[in-house]
């Protein structure tokens, strides 16, 4: 079933099959965002449009997220143009107050993605959620990027087997994606995995300015093939920082850096309505040992970390080839782990 053959308006009575009409009302909402070309019908100018393009700004909404500072910083933009600008994004799209209501209507929109493992779906409340930053930390080996390869097959599949009915796009800073995972893991859920892996866009960021700029490239993507991404990977979102930035000294900088790059994937998945898998590294807690903490590790990025997340997962080893997830903040769901385990199909449930 493609996009444009489902049509429901969010007023029509609930039909009988709800989870039928509900995963219908889910594609066609998230295919209808407002491109800036739309701006031209409100006086302003083809060229401007270019521009606001080229820096990544490709829809209503974004031009709405934007400061007015960051908008002045692109070439040409005075700030009455600015301020013309703005006026346009208002009258397009609503971004005032709305009802509780409207709010939950809004939220149908949300999809779970499920990570292969049915324990660890149920952990986190169905599988990592669309609209939302979802992190995963913890040491090498304990699953981090086997759970990004899996939700970038899993994203492919139909809604009712868990998936997003999409593609995925995989930011790489450490080099770990590899397309034989994909293929064995392709194979466990049935899908062509040469199939699989053309609805895979994989790049290699190289430093922390590269992974800035891919971020708003892949952004521009997602907004020409409107509603067809369902899933944004970046592994890990911290390396290339900690690479390019050492010491106390520049600290405050890669910190201000890294919070701008999240305050950027947080926009994405709210605009395009998809799901931001990231993983991130630990680092030794020096003062761990003296208050007698059980496991004296802590994820890198502070606290700029902790707020940019919806949901945070720590990942850790168990027994023999257990691994054991632990909800270590979110929203949605409360305290708890559940044991996962890394087969050749990917994440699977613990046997």
């Amino acid at each position: 079933m493609s996009m444009d053959q489902v049509v429901r308006d969010k007023n029509d009575p609930i039909e009988e099959d709800e989870e039928e009409v509900h995963s219908a009302y889910v594609l066609v909402s998230v295919s209808r965002f407002e491109d800036v070309d739309e701006l031209q019908n409100h006086g302003i100018n083809a060229a401007d449009i270019t521009k606001l393009k080229q820096a990544g700004i490709c829809t209503i909404k974004c031009v709405q997220m934007t400061t007015k500072k960051n908008l002045c910083r692109i070439k040409g933009f005075s700030e009455t143009k600015v301020e013309k600008l703005k006026e346009a994004a208002a009258k397009l799209h609503n971004a005032s107050f709305i009802t509780g209501l409207e709010y939950r209507v809004q939220r149908k929109k949300v999809l779970t993605i499920s990570t292969g493992s049915k324990q660890l779906d149920e952990l986190i409340g169905g599988g990592i959620q669309t609209m939302a930053i979802t992190e995963a930390f913890g040491e090498f080996r304990t699953g981090k990027t086997q759970i990004a390869h899996t939700l970038c097959v899993v994203a492919q599949l139909p809604l009712q087997m868990g998936g997003g009915n999409g593609k995925a796009a995989f930011i790489d800073t450490e080099g770990t994606f590899r397309h034989e995972r994909i293929k064995s893991i392709a194979e466990r859920f049935g899908i062509d995995a040469e199939a699989a892996l053309e609805n895979i866009l994989v790049a290699r960021a190289y430093n922390s300015e590269h992974q800035m700029d891919l971020i708003t490239e892949v952004a521009a993507r997602f907004a020409e093939e409107r509603g067809i991404f369902r899933l944004l990977v970046i592994d890990s979102i911290i390396a290339l920082f900690r690479t390019d930035f050492s010491g106390r000294s520049e600290l405050s900088e890669r910190q201000q850096k890294l919070n701008q790059m999240l305050s950027r994937l947080v926009k994405i998945a709210e605009e395009f309505n998809i799901a931001v898998y990231l993983t991130n590294q630990v680092q030794s807690d020096p003062g761990g040992g003296l208050t007698f903490v059980a496991d004296p590790k802590k994820p890198v990025g502070g606290h700029i970390m902790a707020h940019a997340s919806t949901t945070r997962l720590y990942l850790r080893k168990g027994r023999g080839e257990e691994r054991i997830a632990k909800v270590y903040d979110s929203p949605d769901v409360p305290e708890a782990e559940a044991p996962y385990a890394i087969s050749a199909g990917g994440i699977a449930d613990v046997s």
